[in-house]
């Protein structure tokens, strides 16, 4: 029987319009590491978990990726996201409407992100704690995104199968982890390009997206 169990939220990019954000902040971090990023490595970034987003800019850059050098990075990132969250981040299209008519239909939800839980309660704030059943971040799980771990999760404390649940996506990273994990995949692109690939459905944005629809991508 085809059953839409949960939803499954990615934040930066889908939920969230924070991606510009999150360009100011690892931007403004190349600078005081004595380096101006170009346009192709910021997208590399782009969906990656934190350790992961700084191993690929040292490396870009060509800053020796010490382990203090890295700690101090993070610090540095951290303190600038949380001065740039501390405003209502703004709303991807459609993104409110949406989430606010399917938790009204009381479809369960998990919000599952690559950002730390740090950053991500300040995500929270504009998003609504109360929309979402429970939500697990990069770092409370072994490997972030493109790895599955955070999406099997999800599932796990949602009580559900990932093949019952759609993920939605903006970037090719987490389109890659929740098809990892089983689940149905709906891309609304964000920042950058998303290629296609079996079990993907793509649409322009989130405004208009119903239950109705959701339950027949699981049911393709």
């Amino acid at each position: 029987m085809t059953r839409l169990d949960a939803v499954l939220w990615d934040m930066d990019g889908t939920l969230l319009d924070s991606e510009k954000l999150w360009d100011i902040a690892v931007r403004e971090l190349a600078g005081e590491l004595g380096h101006e990023m170009n346009d192709a490595m910021r997208h590399a970034l782009i969906g990656a978990s934190g350790p992961n987003a700084l191993r690929i800019m040292f490396s870009g850059l060509g800053v020796d990726a010490t382990p203090s050098a890295l700690a101090e990075a993070d610090a540095w990132i951290e303190r600038r996201i949380i001065e740039l969250f501390r405003d209502p981040v703004p709303w991807r299209p459609g993104a409110q409407d949406v989430l606010g008519a399917l938790h009204a239909a009381g479809i369960p939800m998990a919000l599952v992100t690559n950002t730390k839980r740090a950053l991500t309660e300040y995500g929270l704030d504009t998003l609504g704690r109360h929309h979402f059943a429970v939500t697990v971040c990069a770092d409370e799980v072994p490997h972030g995104k493109p790895s599955p771990d955070v999406y099997l999760r999800a599932a796990e404390l949602l009580g559900v199968a990932p093949e019952h649940t759609v993920a939605i996506e903006d970037s090719p990273t987490g389109a890659e982890a929740a098809a990892l994990a089983g689940c149905t995949v709906l891309v609304i692109p964000c920042e950058i390009a998303v290629p296609d690939a079996p079990g993907r459905t793509f649409r322009d944005s989130l405004v208009g997206l119903t239950q109705a629809e959701l339950l027949d991508l699981i049911a393709r």
